[in-house]
């Protein structure tokens, strides 16, 4: 199935429910109810999994010398899977990305305060929350952790290098927010193959809630997508293979990696 626009998808479900034709959402009060079922749809099913087609590299941005390790995450950023810096040192000539790990908020603080802050290599930091953090100058940074969801903090920066962690040298790799404007032309972030499942599923509940009824087949059709795409969302490796499927083995993304999701 082609990408549709919202009114293409709102003239389908209202033709199904023998309503008037409209040229615009706006025409009549019943087909902006339709377009707003269509987008409360849309994050349903986005909220359902993570789409490999909103995975995407992206950079944090800095803050200042006074929080020296305090990044700031973007905001239509919905969760972190990887983490990487550039950790080359003054005498390095080539980057030199390294994996940074996720720490749980407990798990951070435990290992930040049990460094000696009369050290010269340890600089008192003030977290924005006032709380202070013993963050090591002396290394590229190995751990982070997030208090708020909004700031990245790490453990450590190298203060011969930058006198703060750097846009530049980030490098991560995530899951992006989408968006959905109530226009007629607007096309939402989703695969081709998927529209089908987001008109049954928009359909099934405009029946219910402007109708106040069941329509049967539309119910079918939507359980009959919903299934379909829970195995198809991948467009790179033709969906999932039961016949190798990876259940947390050894060595794979998901024991190997932390993942930071943000809420």
């Amino acid at each position: 199935m082609a990408k549709l626009t919202v009114i293409e998808m709102v003239q389908d479900i209202l033709s199904d429910m023998n309503s008037d034709e409209v040229n615009s959402i706006n025409d009549t009060v019943e087909a902006q109810q339709v377009a707003q079922i269509l987008k409360t749809t849309y994050f349903d099913i986005i909220s359902t999994r993570d789409w490999p087609h909103l995975q995407t590299l992206f950079q944090l941005d800095a803050t200042s010398t006074s929080t020296p390790t305090h990044m700031k995450l973007p905001d239509n950023v919905q969760k972190i899977c990887e983490m990487k810096y550039d950790k080359r040192t003054s005498t390095d000539t080539t980057a030199k990305y390294s994996q940074v790990y996720y720490l749980d908020p407990t798990e951070f603080l435990t290992f930040v305060m049990a460094r000696n802050d009369d050290n010269t290599n340890v600089d008192e930091i003030t977290d924005f929350g006032g709380a202070k953090l013993f963050i090591a100058n002396d290394q590229a940074p190995t751990y982070f952790t997030s208090f708020d969801d909004e700031y990245v903090v790490f453990d450590s920066y190298n203060n011969t290098v930058d006198a703060n962690l750097q846009t530049s040298k980030t490098q991560v790799l995530g899951y992006k927010e989408p968006t959905f404007t109530l226009t007629d032309t607007f096309i939402p972030d989703l695969p081709s193959k998927n529209f089908s499942y987001l008109v049954a599923e928009a359909k099934s509940t405009a029946f219910l809630v402007l109708s106040q009824e069941i329509n049967q087949k539309a119910e079918q059709q939507s359980r009959r997508q919903r299934t379909w795409s829970a195995t198809e969302k991948f467009r790179t490796n033709g969906g999932i293979n039961f016949d190798k499927a990876d259940y947390g083995r050894k060595g794979s993304v998901q024991t190997r990696n932390p993942l930071f999701g943000r809420r």
